[in-house]
């Protein structure tokens, strides 16, 4: 495939709430584009996005594909995502390289919490965005009500720019409000009138120039409306609203020829934060012939050609049979074979160019988030911000003979969803995998069986209690022991005293006349500390609690650190046992946002 000249090329993300139609657009993408001989339906597992067994068992995407399409003198790098929350990590690396976005919204039940989540992403990122009414075909479809949704939702810079011929099982095309045709259809007439005249305000208010000749009542031009559209596009102030037909291959075309014309190329989008070895912020323009700067969004683990690293290059030509430089790693990588991912198989390249996105096979040590460069102008990309997980479970070998392979299975697979974290839990002794949610996690544990042959099984984390005292106590304790030559003798009279949440340990000393000689204090201390590690209750770590000793007695040949540390030991487990102790379980803190329309609906 030859190299397409930054300016024609097109990298956009396709977001929504799980199940808009995001894969069925995506296949009838690459069929238009004769990148494909036939459309495949999400239904029969046979999409070229949702490739994955587990995808396929589930009929919905779980991780970011790659899409590309070409067509006359242009390339569209399309990124399918997840919409299922649980694969969020997914939708954050993939908008971390893209120029636009397009959001999904299906006619039948309009804006979700999906729809409002991808727009808040575009919104924190400053992303010019499209919004596509998709599944006009289907039941209870409606143009109007959604489009009033999207409105109230999001606000009037929201406009259509295409009007559909019929909802539901009358939708039978579409009509440009942009670019109108010669012969408007009757029953679509008076709409669309009202419809340009609506979209002519909405790109005047979006330019401060055609807002004073629209104020004057001049009209404008075609040609200034269309360049108008596209500069409010750019700069946010303008969302174009557009409808299809993704299954019955009604506005895909049309969909494709908007995104060339009004969405904006990598030349034209918002430019990375880098810093080069000095970390000093580094400003640069996209150019092929340029020292190389690429970065790494995503990493697979593929059965056949093993890691495969997905990149997205800013500057410079990266090239099959070549060396780079991995500046997070401050290691060279040896490049071999380049591909252009489409679904399970792979299609090899000689090179990837700026503004372009490709893959490489077999990376020794470079993982998601780093930069590929030359060592000497050495430049560093920002990081991804991965959401961070709450949801954890226990994992174990299913046998002894997976004992072996789990640690490196976990690892690989976190190394796949960074968004994912495995660590081990010290108080309990349980590995643990964290993640945004069970399906994620299920996910996960399924690819590795899969992918390593590990059997994992998971279970219910245990709790890490603490355990404490309600009231406060003294105990004694003497400690004595006689066998042949010096004894053992150690007396001790502590005080426990509980103490608020969260205070911790405190120990002190209220002995006086030297009833206990302050070189055995310490080990007294040492006894009650070494006891705390595990309560009696149910063998917790205790906490939150004051040991004070205040009396005791010594001999002047027998006693010695060890007998006074025993000494501490037993008189703090005596303590324990009177003071009333009690278990205290984990608390989470949880802060739920809920929109005020939702607030208001349920006090109405």
């Amino acid at each position: 495939m030859p190299n397409i000249d930054a300016v024609n090329l097109r990298n956009v993300a396709l977001l929504s709430h799980s199940g808009a139609g995001k894969t069925s657009l995506c296949e009838t993408l690459l069929f238009n584009t004769k990148a494909v001989t036939r459309i495949g339906r999400v239904e029969d597992g046979n999409t070229v996005s949702d490739y994955e067994p587990e995808e396929v068992k589930r009929g919905g995407s779980i991780q970011t594909t790659l899409i590309s399409c070409t067509w006359d003198r242009y390339k569209a790098n399309f990124l399918d995502t997840p919409g299922y929350d649980d694969f969020f990590g997914e939708v954050v690396s993939a908008l971390k390289v893209v120029e636009s976005a397009a959001i999904l919204l299906p006619a039948p039940s309009g804006v979700d919490v999906g729809t409002e989540r991808s727009w808040n992403l575009c919104e924190d990122l400053g992303l010019p965005r499209v919004l596509l009414i998709n599944k006009m075909d289907r039941e209870n479809a409606s143009f109007a009500r959604t489009v009033a949704d999207i409105q109230g939702s999001f606000g009037n810079k929201c406009v259509p720019f295409q009007l559909p011929l019929g909802d539901a099982q009358d939708f039978k095309g579409l009509v440009s409000v942009l670019n109108p045709p010669a012969d408007v259809p009757a029953e679509v007439a008076d709409e669309l009138e009202l419809a340009r005249e609506r979209l002519i305000e909405a790109v005047a208010e979006a330019d401060e120039e055609l807002a004073d000749k629209f104020l004057e009542g001049e009209e404008l031009t075609d040609e200034e409306i269309i360049n108008g559209a596209k500069a409010g596009i750019l700069s946010g102030d303008l969302v174009p609203v557009l409808v299809s037909s993704a299954t019955q291959n009604i506005g895909v075309e049309e969909f494709l020829d908007f995104v060339s014309e009004f969405l904006p190329s990598p030349i034209e989008g918002i430019k990375p934060e880098v810093s080069n070895a000095s970390g000093d912020a580094v400003d640069f323009d996209v150019d092929s012939s340029g020292p190389l700067a690429a970065f790494v969004f995503k990493t697979t683990a593929d059965p056949f050609v093993g890691k495969l690293s997905l990149f997205r290059v800013y500057r410079g030509t990266i090239k099959s049979n070549s060396e780079v430089w991995n500046a997070n790693r401050n290691q060279a990588e040896r490049i071999g074979q380049l591909y252009l991912p489409r679904g399970k198989s792979q299609e090899n390249i000689s090179e990837v160019a700026a503004g372009d996105i490709g893959a490489i096979g077999k990376l020794a040590s470079t993982v998601t988030g780093d930069t590929l460069c030359v060592r000497d102008n050495q430049v560093t990309f920002s990081q991804i911000e991965f959401p961070k997980g709450y949801y954890s479970v226990a994992v174990a070998p299913a046998t002894k003979a997976d004992l072996d392979k789990m640690s490196t299975s976990l690892a690989r697979i976190v190394e796949e969803d960074p968004s994912l974290h495995y660590s081990r839990d010290v108080d309990t002794g349980d590995s643990l995998l964290t993640g945004l949610g069970d399906a994620q996690i299920e996910v996960a544990i399924d690819r590795i069986k899969r992918k390593f042959g590990a059997d994992l099984v998971l279970r219910m984390p245990k709790v890490a209690y603490r355990e404490t005292i309600s009231r406060v106590t003294n105990a004694e304790y003497r400690h004595k022991k006689q066998s042949g030559g010096h004894g053992q003798y150690g007396h001790v009279l502590l005080r426990l005293e509980p103490m608020d949440r969260d205070n911790g340990f405190v120990f002190g000393s209220e002995v006086v006349g030297g009833r206990v000689p302050r070189e055995y204090i310490p080990a007294v201390e040492k006894g009650v500390v070494k006891s705390m590690e595990e309560g009696i209750l149910a063998g917790f770590p205790v906490v939150d609690l004051k040991t004070v000793i205040y009396d005791g007695s010594y001999h002047d040949v027998d006693s010695s650190g060890m007998s006074f540390e025993i000494a501490g030991t037993q008189a703090f487990k005596k303590g324990m046992a009177d003071a009333s102790p009690i278990l205290l379980e984990p608390i989470v803190k949880l802060t739920v946002n809920v929109p005020d329309t939702l607030y208001r609906r349920r006090n109405e």
